[in-house]
């Protein structure tokens, strides 16, 4: 049987019937069969509403209106300002970024797209309207920057500009750097640069005239996982700033030299001369006599003077820069994949 349920005014009006009743000589017992109810709801009526009138339970039932209203407003107040946190600082300037936070605050919200579009600005008819296929292309190319981003953590704009005319996308620097503003993506952190210093005049440095002319040979020092100190040797082109080869080592002696030069004298022709520093595995004898049977001239930089190999070392700053600070090595085999960006993918 279905419980019958009693507004606060026919539950006043019924505690009347009875407390005259009572006056007249009837129990509890005849009361709580006259008003149809049992012992323990008579009590607990009792205890709620006895000695109120209709007014005073009609302005009870207004405040517990009022109450639970202003609760809902809290709410969505909250809801909205938890919204408004998600979807960022900035305003949403196209209609295309407003149609993204709006599906943004559908799938973790759960809220109603009515309430969604009201939150970011959105027109709902704009929102429910099928994407143009520029708009499908546009975020096919937002996609691939964030992509070429992600991967290329110190590149810009520009590199990834010349990136994408590189693979075939037909766009201009402007369209590339108003996405790289929208996407708020992270800006390279500036280096310092320090100024060459310039020869005295008492010697010309031997420059490049041809393919193979010079190349620049040279010692770079890191650690794997473990802790253990790595070698890479790279060579340089000087002329055509290709970089010939890096080799991963845990020591480099000349004999190691020698044997990387030889293995790309398999792929290039001998170089003239040899631009190198003084080190102990540069000036060995070994190395020395390797290239005077192979009529390959040594071009020796004087002691502490870095700047007199200019190529191989802006090479060292930009592969430290943007290799060797970014990955941890748990092997030897992991550079490589450098050298094939530096000279084939990477634009130039």
């Amino acid at each position: 049987m279905k419980r019958k349920r009693h507004s606060p005014e026919q539950i006043i009006r019924k505690l009347s019937s009875a407390e005259q009743l009572l006056n007249q000589g009837q129990t509890v017992a005849d009361v709580c069969r006259a008003l149809e109810v049992s012992a323990a709801t008579y009590h607990r009526w009792q205890q709620l509403y006895g000695g109120k009138k209709a007014t005073e339970a009609n302005r009870l039932k207004e405040l517990e209106q009022e109450n639970s209203r202003l609760k809902r407003l809290l709410a969505d107040a909250e809801l909205d300002k938890a919204m408004l946190k998600e979807l960022g600082r900035g305003k949403l300037l196209s209609p295309e970024r407003r149609r993204r936070a709006v599906k943004v605050l559908l799938d973790r919200f759960r809220v109603s797209q009515r309430r969604a579009c009201r939150l970011a600005g959105q027109n709902r008819n704009t929102q429910r309207r099928p994407v143009p296929l520029a708009d499908i292309e546009e975020q096919k190319l937002r996609s691939r920057i964030r992509e070429l981003a992600r991967s290329h953590l110190r590149w810009g704009r520009r590199l990834v500009y010349r990136r994408l005319r590189v693979e075939g996308w037909e766009v201009n620097h402007k369209r590339v750097q108003r996405i790289w503003r929208e996407e708020e993506l992270q800006r390279p952190l500036p280096r310092k640069r320090k100024r060459a210093r310039r020869s005295d005049g008492s010697r010309t440095l031997l420059r490049a005239e041809y393919p193979h002319h010079v190349w620049a040979i040279d010692l770079q020092f890191d650690q794997t996982r473990d802790g253990r100190r790595i070698n890479f040797l790279n060579i340089i082109d000087e002329y055509s700033s290709v970089c010939l080869a890096i080799r991963v080592g845990r020591r480099y002696k000349a004999v190691d030299v020698i044997a990387a030069i030889e293995e790309l004298l398999g792929q290039y022709p001998a170089p003239t001369h040899l631009r190198m520093d003084n080190g102990p595995e540069f000036i060995a004898h070994a190395l020395q006599e390797w290239c005077m049977g192979n009529e390959s001239g040594t071009a020796y930089i004087p002691p502490g003077s870095p700047w007199d190999n200019p190529f191989v070392e802006s090479f060292n700053g930009r592969f430290r820069d943007k290799f060797l600070n970014i990955e941890l090595f748990a092997s030897l085999a992991e550079a490589e994949q450098h050298r094939i960006e530096y000279n084939v993918y990477k634009p130039h």
